[in-house]
């Protein structure tokens, strides 16, 4: 790596762990192509390095959110294994199932959510602390992690929507709690590149060196604002995800299909 490509992976991983803090997600939307295309990497490099920056990501985010005292730990121990057996079985289908109309199908969900989430729809039965089912958390935590498996996307898009909109808990508390959720997620996949040769140690360095405070700062961002400001903002980080997308795949599902 340049010096450049130094500062710039650092600068990088500093937005990804703001995102990832503030939102609740694991940061691999700004990284992943930030790898491939402004630091060097290989394409395989691209979609392995980014998966241990994750950890300490999550990590730092979940730590801050837990000193505030939200994280919901029940719901992330019901979750974790689902999403583990999730994500190896939807890396397994990658290439059985058309995943560009799947993902194209998940943006809209996506985006039917974001909008639940900024108006803080809650369902029939209010969120209490320890009433939900484990059975709920186990199926969200597959989904997630069948989802991020087979797409490549960070479970935490689906967790916190779902969480919030389907369950009705606490917004603070739903993105802490993905984030504890998205730090075991990862380590199975991190594990597999890493034996495989697959990780750029170097790139994985300079993102590290910036996500770890940009994790912080977005955890007190989110923390410090008001809960109505919080919402808007992760109903708008959803829906641009949900659009970008959703966009770029079926541009993707018409040039194939042509």
């Amino acid at each position: 790596m340049t010096p450049l490509q130094w500062v710039l992976g650092i600068v990088v991983g500093f937005v990804a762990g703001v995102l990832s803090g503030l939102f609740g997600v694991g940061g691999g939307v700004i990284t992943t192509p930030a790898v491939n295309v402004l630091l060097g990497g290989s394409a395989i490099a691209a979609v392995a390095t980014p998966l241990p920056v994750i950890f300490p990501t999550s990590v730092v985010g979940a730590y801050t959110y837990s000193r505030a005292g939200e994280v919901s730990f029940r719901a992330a121990r019901w979750a974790a294994i689902p999403g583990i057996v999730g994500a190896i079985g939807g890396a397994y289908l990658t290439d059985v199932v058309n995943a560009h109309l799947l993902l194209v199908i998940t943006s809209v969900l996506i985006g039917v959510t974001a909008i639940g989430v900024v108006r803080g729809r809650r369902p029939r039965e209010p969120w209490v602390l320890g009433a939900t089912p484990g059975w709920k958390y186990a199926a969200i935590g597959f989904v997630a992690g069948f989802v991020s498996g087979l797409l490549g996307v960070g479970g935490g898009i689906v967790m916190v929507p779902a969480f919030t909109v389907a369950l009705g808990m606490p917004l603070r508390r739903a993105l802490g709690t993905s984030l504890v959720i998205i730090a075991i997620l990862v380590v199975p996949g991190t594990i597999v590149h890493w034996a495989l040769g697959h990780i750029d140690w170097a790139i994985f360095l300079a993102l590290a060196i910036g996500v770890v405070p940009g994790a912080r700062l977005g955890a007190r961002i989110a923390l410090g604002v008001r809960e109505r400001t919080l919402r808007i903002l992760v109903g708008a980080f959803l829906m641009a995800v949900a659009v970008l997308y959703g966009v770029r795949e079926l541009v993707e599902l018409v040039r194939t299909a042509g």
